[in-house]
């Protein structure tokens, strides 16, 4: 049986392929509420601490925008707010903003949902406490996708003043449209040692992993169809993702676990580098 994942195991840096860098950094500072970090070229760095990169955006030359559930990839990125309060701002920055929104209280959490002007899929969510959460007799997270509380969501934040994303936001998790469910599965448990806390392959065609007993911090599906191929490199699109272990130990157990496997997993500054079976860049490093 494979071993789990170390349960402080989180998710960090994240990098996206867009068509227009001024375009994408307007909608990511002034609609969801990063802050600049630093520009260099044809790149830039997001932040919401004003010390780590949360977010790096690249344009493409001549990119091609990638339909939605059209290619392996991307589905979205979820960014977790500290509070429900926050979520309310952010909630009345998006209405304000004018922007498309969807929204899903899945139990475990409240989540709002858009998209950036180049079919990126993002999600803005808070958790409810742990206390609440709740599992079915097979073990899975009861989750579902009720109406959120939108105009209680409005009410908390009121007319206080809505000042981008605060410190403590995180990547809670991402969602990922995979080419081969069963595949992905065994790859991010098997190997990698993600723990299954929501099986959803029959219902659903999607299946929700996470570490030390978090609702999920990595969802897999099939939507785009099986066997979707990986969005090709010059349209926009995930171009890496990483996941943050606490230890060096446990980053050096994952790299040579993912060799016997017959995963690549090359060894870089700072950081190991490996390809899931849809193709999809996955980092692995060391963090706090």
């Amino acid at each position: 049986m494979a071993r789990s994942i170390h349960p402080d195991t989180a998710l960090g840096r994240l990098q996206l392929r867009v068509s227009d860098l001024d375009r994408s950094i307007r909608f990511y500072t002034e609609i969801v509420g990063f802050r600049l970090l630093g520009r260099a070229g044809i790149s830039a760095s997001l932040t919401v601490d004003d010390r780590a990169e949360f977010l790096v955006l690249e344009q493409i030359t001549n990119a091609v925008v990638t339909p939605e559930r059209s290619a392996a990839g991307l589905y979205h990125f979820a960014i977790l707010v500290p509070t429900r309060e926050q979520l309310g701002l952010s909630l009345r920055r998006l209405v304000e903003s004018g922007i498309p929104i969807g929204q899903g209280d899945h139990l475990v959490s409240e989540a709002l949902y858009i998209s950036d002007p180049d079919n990126n899929g993002i999600e803005i969510y808070c958790d409810r406490p742990r206390s609440q959460w709740r599992k079915d007799a097979d073990g899975n997270y009861v989750m579902a996708t009720d109406p959120v509380d939108i105009r209680g969501l409005l009410e908390l934040a009121g007319d206080k003043p809505w000042n981008g994303l605060p410190e403590g936001t995180t990547l809670g998790h991402i969602h990922l449209h995979v080419s081969d469910l069963a595949a992905s599965r065994a790859f991010y448990c098997d190997v990698i040692g993600f723990d299954v806390v929501a099986d959803l392959s029959r219902t659903m065609r999607a299946c929700f992993i996470s570490a030390g007993g978090y609702h999920h911090h990595i969802g897999i599906n099939v939507w785009a169809g099986v066997g979707a191929p990986l969005a090709p490199a010059h349209a926009t699109g995930l171009t890496y993702y990483t996941i943050v272990v606490p230890e060096a130990a446990e980053l050096e157990r994952i790299a040579a676990d993912l060799e016997r496997a017959g995963f690549q997993a090359e060894r870089k500054d700072g950081f190991v580098r490996t390809q899931d079976p849809s193709g999809i860049e996955v980092r692995l490093t060391v963090g706090g």
